[in-house]
């Protein structure tokens, strides 16, 4: 590590520490980054839990889970759960499915799942 690589370590907000400590845990896993992702299509992407919240919706919960990558984050939403054993927050998570915008947030509607090992 350079001089220049320090003092930019040094002057970095714990927020951009904490984006390139995202970014660096999903590189290599064949995902798209998700401030690169596009709605309406099929993708793979890859994000730590930041929230999960229980909310109702036409009389059935639904648990929407926000993920980050460190270049953005998306909201992914499982139909008929209030919880899914071993997703809590700080967990990595790689989903597939089709993305839409939904008030103006990426979202994926009960998409495929893998939850990374800690």
């Amino acid at each position: 590590m350079g001089l220049k690589d320090l003092r930019r370590k040094l002057n970095a907000s714990v927020e951009q520490l904490d984006q390139a400590r995202l970014q660096g845990r999903y590189l290599g896993l064949d995902v798209v980054p998700i401030g690169e992702a596009s709605a309406r299509q099929p993708i793979r992407i890859g994000g730590e839990v930041k929230s999960l919240e229980v909310v109702p919706r036409a009389g059935c919960p639904w648990l929407e889970v926000v993920i980050a990558d460190g270049t953005g984050r998306a909201v992914v939403m499982f139909t008929g759960s209030k919880r899914i054993g071993g997703l809590d927050p700080g967990r990595g998570i790689l989903v597939e499915g089709v993305a839409r915008l939904d008030r103006n947030r990426l979202t994926l509607l009960n998409p495929a799942y893998t939850l990374l090992p800690n």
